[in-house]
Order: structure tokens, then C-alpha cells, then sequence
């Protein structure tokens, strides 16, 4: 059995079975956008429910919140995004492709084994990395680079009839401003005690160049956010409790501990306290999965200052007032996709052929059962039958096309957890065959048991 798909098994497995297609494919697509497609959305929206199962419904004091992609511009301002939100960029002078000066140095020193951290160098001691060690355009292969420019991240545009700079908005880069703001008005009408916390999931834009890894890195994603709002004192404890919680989740969405692994910033923002990405061994090498940020008061304080609204919270027992400290998580919706993918991806060798199959979690799985008839001729009344009745529990997908083990391969290709199979002893005596995907054992249950049998199967 083999479980080390590189990136290109995963891209074709992803057009092929209607997970992720390219973005615009038709007009040539567009770089980095991604479609995701019958069975891919509901992938990540399993993925999507499993998050907001464990970080807010299976806690008493988290709420959600859904915020506006478009933001008053002085909410950037204050977040520090409008001054500072940018790559260091530079263009080939033979191709004029524009690369992140970064991004080239890591993928260098990667290959060759150096030891270097770009984020501590400053944009001079890039430039000359590059230069000694003749770093090529990743495009045209040619040595002949501008120097690095600093290049905005945010998207923008303008609000109304006219453009300047009044009307100026951006596509928001980062869904965490969303609850910043919203912290008076979640702690308020909730009636909230410190500490407590705000989660969202939403989609966010930034324009940067992107290495091409697939779902990796996009220029629109989706972010899985989670704030817990603090005494400063908690933070440190309750740091490390969310660097837990956040490797239990992806444990418990199926992954082995051994592909994941935590890594401490080696560059702390000016106003973190500490800062921990959790790694997971993608194709293209370990990178970063989640962050877990101690990110002090510096957010909620900068919105006071910018809004001139008070955003002290006043503890009902003592009547202190303070503003809270922020504990983040934050984890982007795509690359967990990705990593999901590349761990359930398997080949395992059989008598004759090699079967691919994704062993996800039961619970993310696209369609928890698919419903074939033996003989559509024979026993597609019936199934149709059991189709209309079990979708109303789960999804499910109906089959009659081809020999019961190729279709056994497409259901193992998308990760369908079971298989239930109609033939003459449904008809005669109400009994269905189900077959699981893993092991690929068969087991007999009344028709009236199938229901129950994979709703207790499914959970996550």
C-alpha cells in the first residue's frame, strides 16, 4: 500500500472525480484560482462542519459570527494592513515574471540544504543571497533581476460612482478583523464572561504571487478563524491549550500524528507573544497547515484607538475593566483540503490492478453511501426506492453504470465509506449486501437496519 501521492495524482484525481477543477478552464483558466466540484465541496464543507463541531458547538462559551468581505477602509488602517501588508517583490528582465524575492531564497535554500530565514533579512541582504548564489528566474531560468520593490497585498476598489481615495475599499485579506470588531456587540448581546471566544469562516483575497502547489496557496480562500478573548494572565495557559486542541482536530479527522508536526516562528510580530504553526508533510515538504498566535491586546487596543470606541470589558465579579487579551487559531480551509487529500490518498496492489482509494474520515466523505443495482433491469425499482428514502439522512449517490467492481472503484476514488448492493435477495427477502471501503469486507443487513448502521458509522 502506498500512501506518498505526489502532487500531480492528487491535481488528476481532482479533475477526474469532480473534486477541484481549474478556475475559468475554458477561457485558459486563470493562475491559482480553484473551482471545487460536486464532490469536492462537499468535502470541505464536511471539513467546514467538523471545525465548527469541535470550536464552537462543542463549546459553552464560542460564538460565530459570519462578518462583510467589504470593511470600512479605516478598520485596515487600524490592523496595520494599509501601511505594512506587503511582499518583497522583484521582475525578470528577460520575462518579466514577477517573483516573491522570499519565496525564491526558501525554495534555494530548501534545495541546497542552507540553513536561512528570509523574514529576518532585510530586502539588501535578499537581494544579495540571490546575487551570490545566482538564483535563477523560475520561469525563463535567467539571472537578471530588478531590484525588490514592496508590493500592497489587498485587492482593491472602490465603493460608489466615482474612484478616489474616499471611496476606497479593499476585499478584505484576513477574516480576523471580523471579530475584532464585533466584540462589543458579540459580548453584549450574548450576555458573554471573559473568557469566551468568536469563530468564522469566510472567505478572504490577497494578491500575492503564488509558487503553484495546487490549493496551497490561492489568491482567494477560505479561512477557518478562532479568537478567545482573555485576562491578561489566562493567555499563556490558554495558548498552549489551543496548540492542543488545534493537533486533536486534525487527529481526529483521521490524520497520523507522525505527518504533523509543530514549528515556533522564528520572527515574532512586534506585538505577539508567541507564535506556533502546526506542519503537515505535504508533496512539495513540510509546510504550514495552522498558526496558533498569543497576539496580547494589540488588536482590540488598535481599534480603540481608531475608532475612538471603548473597548474595555468589565468583569461583573471584580469591576475591573481591561482590555482583552487575543489567543488565535486560525487554519485556511484550502490547504487543509489539500492535506486531507494527499493523507487518504492511497494505491493499494491487488491480484490484477492497482485500486486508489481515499480513506478519509467517514465523516467527510462526499456521499456516506452509494446504492447499486445488481441488474439495472431487475433491481433499479427497488434501489431508486432506497436511494429516495436513506438521502434523506445523508448524501448518497445512485450507480447502474458498469460491473459492480468498477463501480466499487469509483466510490473507492472519492472515498464513499460504504456501498450497498441490490439484487435478487433484496427483492425477495429485504436484505441488502453493504461493503466497506477500506477493507473491502461485505456484510448482510436488513434494509431496515442501514440507516442507523451508517449514521453510527459517520459521526465524527
Amino acid at each position: 500500500m502506498e500512501n506518498n501521492p505526489t502532487m500531480e495524482k492528487i491535481v488528476n484525481l481532482c479533475k477526474n472525480r469532480g473534486i477541484i477543477f481549474a478556475g475559468s478552464e475554458i477561457y485558459g483558466g486563470m493562475g491559482n484560482t480553484w473551482d471545487y466540484g460536486p464532490i469536492g465541496v462537499e468535502i470541505k464543507n464536511n471539513i467546514k462542519r467538523a471545525w465548527w463541531k469541535m470550536f464552537v458547538q462543542e463549546n459553552k462559551n464560542a460564538y460565530g459570527v459570519d462578518a462583510a468581505i467589504l470593511m470600512n477602509s479605516r478598520v485596515w488602517d487600524a490592523s496595520g494592513h494599509t501601511a505594512s501588508f506587503s511582499d518583497p517583490k522583484m521582475d525578470c528582465k528577460e520575462c518579466k515574471a514577477r517573483s516573491r524575492a522570499d519565496n525564491l531564497i526558501e525554495e534555494y535554500a530548501k534545495k541546497h540544504n542552507i540553513d536561512v530565514c528570509p523574514d529576518k533579512m532585510t530586502n539588501e541582504e535578499m537581494e544579495k543571497f540571490i546575487d551570490d548564489h545566482k538564483i535563477n528566474c523560475p520561469k525563463c531560468g535567467k539571472h537578471n533581476f530588478t531590484n525588490i520593490r514592496q508590493f500592497n497585498l489587498m485587492f482593491e476598489t472602490s465603493r460608489g460612482v466615482t474612484e478616489d481615495n474616499q471611496n476606497k475599499i479593499y476585499l478584505r485579506p484576513e477574516t480576523a478583523q471580523g471579530e475584532f470588531v464585533n466584540f462589543l456587540n458579540v459580548q453584549r448581546s450574548m450576555r458573554a464572561k471573559v473568557p469566551f471566544s468568536i469563530a468564522q469562516i469566510g472567505k478572504a483575497f490577497r494578491n500575492e504571487v503564488t509558487p503553484g502547489n495546487f490549493i496551497f496557496r490561492t489568491i482567494e480562500f477560505e479561512q477557518m478563524e478562532h479568537q478567545l478573548f482573555c485576562k491578561e494572565g489566562q493567555d499563556v495557559e490558554f495558548y498552549e491549550e489551543y496548540k492542543q486542541k488545534a493537533m486533536d482536530y486534525l487527529v481526529r479527522l483521521g490524520f497520523n500524528r507522525e505527518h504533523l508536526r509543530y514549528k515556533d516562528h522564528d520572527k515574532l510580530a512586534f506585538y505577539a507573544k508567541a507564535a506556533c504553526d502546526i506542519q503537515f508533510k505535504y508533496p512539495m515538504g513540510w509546510e504550514e497547515l495552522n498558526g496558533i498566535h498569543n497576539r496580547t491586546n494589540h488588536d482590540l487596543s488598535r481599534h480603540q484607538e481608531y475608532s475612538n470606541k471603548s473597548m474595555l470589558y468589565m468583569d461583573p465579579v471584580t469591576n475591573e475593566k481591561y482590555i482583552p487579551y487575543v489567543v488565535e487559531y486560525s487554519i485556511g480551509a484550502d490547504r487543509l483540503m489539500l492535506a486531507v487529500l494527499c493523507e487518504a490518498y492511497n494505491e493499494e496492489k491487488l491480484e490484477n490492478e492497482t485500486r486508489v482509494v481515499l480513506k478519509l474520515h467517514p465523516s467527510l466523505a462526499a456521499n456516506k453511501l452509494a446504492i447499486l443495482p445488481l441488474m439495472k433491469r431487475d433491481h433499479g425499482d427497488k434501489a431508486n426506492e432506497i436511494y429516495k428514502e436513506l438521502s434523506k439522512h445523508f448524501m448518497c449517490d445512485y450507480d447502474e453504470s458498469g460491473s459492480i467492481g468498477k463501480r466499487y472503484r469509483r466510490q473507492d476514488e472519492i472515498g464513499t465509506p460504504f456501498c450497498l448492493t441490490v439484487d435478487d435477495n433484496t427483492i425477495n427477502n429485504n436484505t441488502v449486501t453493504i461493503r466497506f471501503r477500506d477493507s473491502m469486507e461485505q456484510i448482510t443487513l436488513s434494509i431496515d437496519e442501514v440507516k442507523d448502521f451508517v449514521l453510527k458509522n459517520i459521526q465524527f
